[in-house]
């Protein structure tokens, strides 16, 4: 997973400053200061942001970017089992195949309620019918194994 050492850093230096907070506040306490409940206060803040950093920097990762992929919004996600990202105008046909791909791989498996552990995911552009009528067309569609990853062809 990877990191950004801007982040760990900063959870170091808030670590090390909740630490010197602590220790002022307990010395408050002690000493009977005026100041001994802000004290609690900024220390709790100052540990939950130095926590908050790291737990960031370890969680995080990029988003997956495929050569020959545009850019489309997810405009339905039930979840579940099935994604549903809408194509541009101006989208030409060898951007499609890329275009959904990148749509799947950039899916996040945790939290989906799948049976057989599979996400399909469709690429659809809506085409005008008739005058003040549209209907969907699904360019492509690809179904993902959030197991291990791996992109399988629709059913």
């Amino acid at each position: 997973m990877p990191t950004d050492p801007i982040l760990l850093e900063a959870g170091r230096w808030l670590g090390m400053a909740s630490g010197l907070l602590f220790v002022v506040m307990l010395l408050g306490f002690r000493l009977g200061w005026g100041i001994r409940f802000r004290l609690v206060g900024v220390t709790s803040f100052t540990t939950l942001l130095a926590i908050s950093c790291v737990a960031f920097a370890i969680s995080y990762s990029p988003r997956v970017v495929v050569p020959g992929a545009v850019s489309v919004p997810v405009v339905f996600d039930n979840g579940g089992d099935l994604v549903i990202a809408t194509a541009p105008v101006g989208l030409n046909d060898e951007a499609v195949t890329p275009s959904l791909e990148q749509v799947a791989r950039n899916l996040r498996g945790s939290g989906r309620a799948t049976r057989d552990g599979l996400v399909t995911v469709r690429l659809r552009r809506i085409e005008p019918v008739a005058d003040g009528t549209d209907r969907p067309r699904v360019l492509a569609e690809v179904r993902r194994n959030l197991q291990n990853g791996e992109l399988l062809p629709p059913l």
